[in-house]
């Protein structure tokens, strides 16, 4: 297996499917900029066949992005496919995202449709998008559910037409780590072509496991895509957090071992970029993006900050975009942490005295006031 980890952003296409986080052509086209600047190996543009708008987004953003992969999803039938390979024309490097359920219960009760209706489509579906693109991916929609005897059959005749990606979705955030990663596994042991594809992981955060999920499906599964968004942005719970997988993979390669594309200095502005395009707004303790993330209150944490950085902090705020970490003054906070915004401030105290004098009046204040502002430093 290769050591390289493929980043599928999907934040433009299954990101929008957030109520309220429809985005017009030109946000879109600055938010993929924003990913090629963060150096994403794939952006999924949207689903051209679903709307004019979504098609003329997913050509614009085709014309422009030179550096990463530029996808269109499709369901599984000649419209939907042929409507996305003309949306993808002007793209330097284009991938056809093609998806149909295979659970017994979205076949019967969503499709209407008999498994073997669903295997010639999904065969069909397969060889018409490798005619138009040579990059193909194919997913399995509530693959995770689905029965893996029939998922062995459609995964492995996908593969012979030409999917050069497959992609097994935990469409409903069901998948606990270690049974989703063994879940993968399984299947690509089964199947006697597997290693002709790249294999790929999509994981709802219905549960709170998605990015869990996903590194499960890289470790144990064997899986070399990993697909996300910026913010774990999604319909219902959101999706796979690209900032919180990138940083794992990041931080802890004495374990995962592989390498990644991606300039992670550029995950807090594409952070930025979505809450304020979306109006989704980044919880304060979001890992790695929000804004606590390399906050420090506790006076034992601070003066350990302040000492040596890596005592309280496994990754440095400046790798993945922040100016610095941030020492918080209140109640909680100690004199050396005290000492070390007033010399930020440009303070000069004559004494010691002095210093504690200060530390004192400013302690009754944190007793009385949340936030401390640099104002009533200055003040006291």
């Amino acid at each position: 297996m290769s050591d390289q980890l493929i980043i599928f952003d999907t934040t433009l296409r299954d990101g929008e499917q957030s109520p309220g986080a429809s985005m017009t052509k030109d946000e879109k086209l600055r938010i993929a900029r924003q990913l090629e600047r963060l150096r994403v190996d794939v952006i999924e543009a949207g689903f051209a066949a679903s709307s004019n708008g979504d098609f003329e987004c997913v050509r614009t953003i085709a014309a422009h992005i030179k550096d990463s992969t530029v996808c269109s999803l499709a369901r599984a039938n000649d419209r939907d496919i042929a409507r996305a390979a003309e949306a993808l024309k002007p793209a330097a490097n284009a991938r056809i995202h093609t998806f149909i359920a295979t659970s017994e219960l979205h076949m019967q009760k969503k499709l209407r449709m008999t498994a073997d209706e669903v295997f010639e489509q999904a065969k069909l579906s397969v060889r018409f998008a490798r005619n138009l693109c040579a990059d193909v991916e194919f997913s399995p929609e509530d693959g995770y559910r689905s029965d893996p005897d029939f998922l062995c059959r459609v995964l492995e005749a996908a593969i012979e037409e030409g999917a050069t990606t497959l992609n097994i979705p935990d469409t409903v955030g069901y998948a606990v780590p270690e049974l989703y990663g063994a879940f993968i596994r399984n299947l690509r042991e089964r199947i006697p072509n597997s290693d002709k594809a790249v294999w790929s992981v999509h994981c709802h955060n219905d549960l709170g496991m998605a990015v869990a999920n996903s590194l499960a499906g890289v470790m144990i599964g064997g899986a070399r895509q990993v697909e996300c968004t910026i913010n774990g942005l999604g319909e219902r719970a959101g999706n796979c957090s690209l900032e919180e997988v990138v940083m794992a993979v990041k931080t802890r390669r004495d374990y995962f071992g592989l390498d990644l594309r991606v300039d992670a200095s550029q995950i807090v502005p594409a952070s930025r970029l979505v809450a304020q395009t979306t109006g989704f707004v980044v919880q304060p303790n979001k890992a790695v993006v929000g804004a606590n993330a390399f906050a420090h209150a506790s006076g034992i944490h601070q003066d350990g900050v302040l000492k040596a950085r890596d005592t309280y902090e496994i990754m440095r705020a400046e790798d993945v975009g922040w100016s610095a970490n941030k020492i918080v003054l209140g109640k909680l906070s100690g004199r050396n942490a005290f000492k070390q915004r007033l010399q930020e401030l440009g303070i000069e105290t004559d004494s010691e005295a002095d210093i504690n004098a200060a530390f004192t009046r400013f302690k009754d204040l944190a007793d009385r006031k949340s936030d401390i502002f640099d104002e009533d430093i200055i003040a006291l």
